[in-house]
């Protein structure tokens, strides 16, 4: 299945990973692909280290197991990556992209890698400034847009504001779009 994408979502119970996870699936399937969106977490309680998996492809998808050797990981939460190997797997043309103010070289570094891609965008920053709470999910779909260009900002908002519009009011909407906007003009990569 060539036409797979596979993306990995590294996060802490409560940042919107699995929301996350489950709108870039639902953005893949209103572009007429298929998709899977899944979490992979317990009983655990809010700050604890989670995992999301997404899967998008122009054809259907026969597999049904967690994500092992991933095209993309997300991270959003920077303070994991000393304790979770969250590039375990990553394939070596790959894409990583991380919540910090770190430039994308110092994180490779830190990480070990030496092929692929590796993004950096400050998310909280972005999301405190929008939101005025740090939920760093919306920002990191902006940066997943730019950095993989599986959506366009316009299809990924679309959807934004149409799941969103059914949940919350006007300004919580437009917030998040500004920091999909903003996350997607400012994600540096390398």
């Amino acid at each position: 299945m060539q036409d797979l994408t596979e993306i990995r979502w590294h996060a802490r119970a409560g940042q919107g990973a699995v929301t996350a996870a489950k709108l870039v699936a639902e953005t893949a399937l209103e572009l007429d692909r298929y998709f899977q969106a899944m979490p992979e977490y317990g009983p655990e309680r809010m700050g604890a280290p989670i995992q999301a998996f997404t899967r998008i492809s122009g054809e259907p998808i026969e597999i049904h197991n967690n994500i092992e050797f991933p095209n993309v990981v997300v991270v959003l939460d920077e303070t994991l990556l000393p304790i979770v190997d969250v590039s375990r797997g990553l394939r070596d043309d790959g894409t990583i992209i991380v919540n910090t103010c770190t430039p994308p070289a110092d994180v490779r570094s830190r990480l070990g890698l030496t092929g692929g891609q590796v993004c950096t965008v400050d998310a909280s920053g972005i999301s405190l400034d929008t939101l005025k709470k740090d939920i760093p999910n919306t920002p990191m779909l902006g940066a997943l847009a730019k950095s993989t260009g599986l959506f366009t900002p316009e299809q990924l908002i679309g959807h934004l504001k149409k799941t969103f519009g059914k949940k919350f009011a006007t300004e919580i909407i437009e917030a998040n779009v500004a920091a999909v906007t903003r996350a997607f003009e400012e994600v540096q990569c390398a």
